[in-house]
């Protein structure tokens, strides 16, 4: 039966029909005439030596729609930067590498640290926001998806159905996020959303009470998939945190930012795996321990933008409250799993649970003892502000980066 419901929050935009990839790239191909279209990737250098990123390429090679392509390389070398330059090379699309690494963008970066506005911490937030703020400056794309070079199963689909609601003119779409099952042949995956993000948003719910926000985070299916497309217009306002709570925290910008019936979510693959994440129970400061906590602090954070009090006595309601609703989760999924035919370790899901219920604990104390944490990049409007020329500097590095270390 095909899945045609819809939450009332947000448009759900399924995958009814299953219309060949050809059909949806005429219909960009038409689009992009009124809305350009654009791509960023945000990678490491060393997933240049993946078969992931090698298919994604592949398959990009084949996408008649795209304006340009923007990849962010973190952690590159000289050498490294002139061979990723040679390996994107194949790509007949207009494309820029943005050497992240590389001398004249950290000069950029000095630059707008001595005006306070400079990313704090490296990693993937800090790479998309240069990549917006060079989307911006470069002017190439109307419509611009992201998605990550980690993903196995990629396939040119995907990327025509993730930037389909917000290159269609004829639709009102500012952002979409991507959504699809995560299971394998053998067993669930998704543990963060299953075991953490579902359960706290019902157990902030019941401690906090009524919440428009808790209710449209609610609304996605998949609320930390890497995948989104928005408008460029969305990019000039838009906060991007430099933790694990990216995902959570661009959904909570456009909570902030835009009328529900702009956003959206659709589904875009039938089955997805991607490089996993250790859970990390000895060190919180790595893996899916360090999201869990930085997951848990952005919703605090958000909730207590909205005028939520808390305490640590709450902290802990909150914590006795999730544990509760994740071990029925658990439950759920045993029998979810079992009807499936699909393996399913009790044992390790309830340890997950336990760690994150600790570590929703430690984010509420992290929170209580610095509310004024701020973990968000500056918007590029302010940026534009306080260095109005900023836009050039940014396509004059990179262009030169591209001509100096091109083979």
């Amino acid at each position: 039966m095909g899945d045609f419901h819809q939450n009332g929050k947000i448009t759900t935009l399924h995958n009814l029909t299953h219309r060949p990839v050809a059909e949806l790239e005429d219909e960009l191909i038409g689009f992009s005439r009124q809305r350009l279209i654009g791509l960023v990737l945000p990678s490491l250098y060393s997933e240049l030596q993946t078969p992931a990123l090698e298919n994604i390429v592949r398959e990009l090679t084949k996408v008649p729609f795209l304006n340009e392509i923007i990849i962010g390389l973190d952690r590159a070398d000289e050498s490294q930067y002139r061979h990723a330059l040679e390996y994107f090379g194949r790509l007949p699309q207009n494309h820029k590498v943005l050497w992240n690494d590389g001398p004249r963008l950290r000069a950029i970066d000095a630059e707008l640290d001595e005006h306070g506005l400079a990313p704090t911490h490296p990693g993937k937030g800090r790479n998309v926001w240069y990549c917006y703020g060079f989307a911006l400056a470069s002017g190439r794309a109307d419509a611009i998806a992201l998605h990550d070079c980690d993903i196995k199963t990629y396939d040119r689909s995907m990327l025509a159905r993730l930037v389909y609601p917000v290159a269609n003119p004829s639709f009102s779409f500012d952002f979409c996020k991507g959504y699809y099952p995560r299971i394998t042949e053998t067993s669930l995956g998704g543990r963060v959303t299953r075991l953490l993000v579902t359960p706290l948003i019902l157990a902030l719910k019941v401690v906090c009470g009524p919440s428009e926000y808790l209710d449209f985070l609610h609304s996605f299916r998949y609320p930390l998939a890497g995948e989104f497309a928005l408008r460029r217009d969305v990019i000039n306002d838009l906060r991007i945190p430099t933790d694990w709570g990216l995902e959570v925290g661009v959904l909570s910008e456009m909570h902030r930012n835009h009328s529900m019936n702009h956003v959206c979510q659709a589904d875009i693959a039938d089955s997805y795996d991607h490089k996993h994440q250790d859970l990390s129970a000895e060190d919180a400061n790595q893996g899916l321990s360090k999201m869990s906590i930085d997951i848990a602090k952005a919703m605090f954070r958000k909730l207590a933008i909205q005028g939520e009090t808390f305490s640590l006595d709450k902290v802990r309601t909150v914590k006795a409250t999730y544990y509760r609703i994740a071990l029925d989760f658990v439950e759920s999924f045993v029998a979810d799993a079992a009807m499936n035919g699909l393996r399913y370790d009790r044992h390790a899901e309830e340890n997950a649970v336990e760690l994150f219920a600790a570590n929703v604990v430690q984010a509420g104390v992290d929170f209580l003892e610095n509310p004024m944490d701020t973990p968000f990049i500056p918007p590029w409007n302010r940026v534009l502000s306080a260095v109005p020329d900023i836009h050039e500097m940014l396509r004059d590095a990179v262009d030169q980066d591209m001509k100096e270390y091109s083979a």
